[in-house]
């Protein structure tokens, strides 16, 4: 926990995510990123200077077997309150629309409907559980496909909804929490999504891991050259 909490706290800190009163919903997808960000959040709000409270938010995609038993016992455990938000959207995005490429879609609906419960529960703040890695694969999504600069952003406020989202694990690799989920036995969901392991993310990760074997360090150059560009958000003031 030191490891994983230290660089969240140092993320939290840099770039000021957190402040006092803030009602904070984690995105929980039941993946070891979102509870391992479950744990951290649970942990820092023990000690941080600002206090802040915890709600966790589980957008249900609707697949058959799909089983929240372990992360309510976590959630219970903690004393987090956890909702769970039902939908069709397994059933909409392949049997009837038939998606080829649903990713994206699909993370924008989730994010409408965890951003839509986190304001009726009374939250300012949704945390995401995007990693370091995450980071530079998003970042080389986007120069492949896009011809663009750019990924997701430490802090961004959605002004439609009057929600602001952080990612208070940019900092963190994801070894270091596939170590956590592991070490501590976390209650990972897995989900059954037909997508899984064949998208384009898929396809960057696998092209990112056979650069850095040969490149050691090339995904935190990545990273320090976004630090050091003109995007805006990535900056440490």
């Amino acid at each position: 926990m030191r490891r994983l909490l230290s660089h969240v706290r140092r993320c939290v800190d840099d770039y000021k995510m957190i402040e006092d009163g803030d009602k904070i919903a984690i995105g929980l997808s039941g993946g070891k990123d979102s509870l391992s960000l479950l744990c951290a959040l649970h942990a820092l709000s023990v000690f941080y200077p600002k206090k802040f409270s915890l709600v966790a938010i589980t957008v249900d995609m609707g697949y058959e077997g799909s089983d929240f038993t372990g992360i309510q016992k976590l959630c219970n455990e903690l004393e987090i309150e956890y909702k769970i938000i039902p939908s069709n959207l397994g059933e909409l995005l392949f049997d009837i629309r038939k998606e080829k490429n649903p990713c994206s879609l699909c993370a924008k609906m989730r994010r409408g409907m965890l951003n839509e419960a986190a304001k009726n529960t009374g939250c300012n703040k949704v945390a995401l559980g995007h990693h370091f890695d995450d980071l530079v694969e998003t970042f080389m999504l986007n120069l492949i496909h896009e011809g663009r600069l750019g990924a997701f952003l430490p802090v961004t406020y959605l002004d439609r909804t009057d929600i602001t989202v952080i990612r208070p694990m940019s900092l963190v690799p994801e070894k270091y929490l596939k170590y956590f989920s592991s070490k501590n036995a976390l209650p990972v969901f897995f989900n059954p999504c037909p997508a899984d392991k064949h998208t384009e993310r898929e396809t960057v990760k696998q092209l990112i891991a056979s650069i850095e074997k040969e490149h050691k360090g090339f995904k935190h150059r990545v990273f320090g050259a976004m630090q050091k560009s003109d995007i805006d958000g990535w900056q440490v003031k």
